[in-house]
């Protein structure tokens, strides 16, 4: 009984300890706190949502959720075979094209205008703080900071650690001229050695211009935090305004936001929307397939880009389900939906027909 109430202790002292490492960033401090308490969905120390949004759906208990996750049966969310990725030259591709390139999960490359513009990068291989689970799939190629060229406008959409990756910003440092996030994030940047004139932190409806192009914050209905204490910075979505004109979903649930961000600022040339990790119990912070193509409409987007998935098993459903159900969605309601492979470059001048590359993977 002795040894086994001294190894707890010793693994609660070693979790204490492991939680001051620079990758869980740092808290707001100094002017950044005080804007941040300005702000009217700013509350004893947390951001809130601007509609009611319970992280578990009613009736639903954490309980509940370890159960599912760590006691049902697993229903094929990690494929047995490699996920196929075409390997793209980023340094060399024409300057003169618009286009898209999808890294896995919420990892994304745009090139618009002849900017080179990064997404959520996270290339590691790993999701989470401690590196025993949540595993990135096998697959036959794995994108790393070195191939990516110089990034003219990095986003973060949020700090979860799925896309905030300590790692991979750590070696991107000398390749990011600037960063476009939500409001407390730029304090884990500033921690990790970036900065702060390279940093713009954005709260819901305000605008920056840069490089000729007109980014707009937009509200999101999740959530955000890197330890135990959550909400302690700003999640987002983001318009991008160039020649085309861009959604940047960030995760979220479905809302009525979406009409009101398609009414102000649609229509849109491309959504790039969240669809993978889903689950009833969290439907209020994650969108369920069907309920993308519903956003889609009411972004007014051209095209949906689905992304959220086919890299990490952070749900219990099937790996390639996510992509299927948003196929069927889409043809059912008449939107035109865009699944390239990952590292397939999409030409937003000239869209390709889709394949179903997932098809036949065990």
């Amino acid at each position: 009984m002795q040894i086994l109430l001294v190894l707890i202790i010793l693994i609660v002292i070693g979790g204490l300890i492991y939680l001051r490492h620079d990758r869980f960033g740092a808290n707001a401090t100094g002017n950044r706190l005080a804007l941040m308490e300005s702000k009217p969905n700013y509350q004893n120390g947390a951001f809130d949502n601007l509609e009611p949004t319970p992280a578990l759906a009613e009736g639903v208990t954490y309980r509940d959720i370890i159960r599912a996750f760590f006691f049902t049966k697993k229903v094929r969310n990690v494929p047995q075979d490699s996920i196929p990725v075409v390997k793209t030259d980023l340094h060399t591709l024409p300057v003169d094209s618009n286009l898209y390139v999808w890294f896995g999960h919420s990892s994304y490359f745009i090139q618009l205008d002849g900017k080179k513009i990064l997404v959520d990068p996270v290339f590691s291989k790993y999701a989470t703080p401690i590196r025993i689970n949540v595993r990135a799939f096998n697959s036959t190629y794995n994108y790393t900071v070195q191939d990516m060229p110089e990034i003219d406008i990095l986003f973060i959409t949020h700090d979860h650690w799925d896309h905030l990756d300590y790692n991979t910003f750590m070696k991107l440092k000398h390749k990011v001229k600037h960063i476009v996030t939500g409001l407390g994030v730029g304090a884990h940047l500033e921690k990790w050695g970036y900065p702060a004139n390279q940093i713009t932190e954005l709260y819901w409806g305000d605008s920056v211009e840069l490089d000729g192009m007109q980014i707009t914050s937009t509200t999101a209905r999740h959530f955000s935090g890197r330890t135990f204490k959550r909400n302690t910075t700003l999640w987002s979505s983001f318009v991008l305004n160039g020649s085309k004109k861009l959604f940047l979903g960030g995760d979220s649930g479905y809302g009525k936001h979406f009409k009101n961000i398609g009414q102000q600022y649609g229509p849109f040339d491309f959504a790039i929307l969240e669809n993978g990790q889903y689950n009833e119990m969290w439907h209020n912070i994650h969108m369920m397939p069907e309920e993308v193509v519903t956003a889609t409409q009411e972004l007014q987007a051209a095209y949906v880009i689905p992304v959220h998935s086919s890299k990490f098993p952070l749900a219990n459903h099937p790996w390639d389900e996510p992509l299927i159900r948003i196929t069927k969605a889409a043809q059912e309601s008449d939107v035109d939906v865009i699944t390239p492979q990952i590292g397939q470059v999409v030409y937003m001048d000239s869209i390709a027909s889709n394949s179903a590359w997932w098809e036949g993977i065990r």
